[in-house]
């Protein structure tokens, strides 16, 4: 994927990576259509941190989260 381009693609992408690699729970509740290309800059800060992590605390996933919640459309 080409990641220079704010597209909902990638947008989409990005999502779903960041909800697989947070094994996150709630990761239906987090539609990857619930994101526009607007905030693409900002998901793109979260996916870069979240694919250079191995692991997280529950305080970082927590914090992940609230940032991904306060992103959504």
């Amino acid at each position: 994927m080409n990641f220079n381009e704010p597209t909902q693609q990638n947008v989409e992408y990005m999502i779903e990576a960041i909800k697989t690699k947070l094994r996150m729970a709630t990761g239906a509740a987090m539609q990857a259509s619930s994101f526009t290309v607007e905030k693409y800059e900002d998901l793109k800060d979260i996916y870069d941190m979240v694919q250079s992590k191995d692991r997280f605390s529950i305080s970082e996933v927590e914090a992940l989260v609230s940032e991904l919640g306060r992103l959504r459309a």
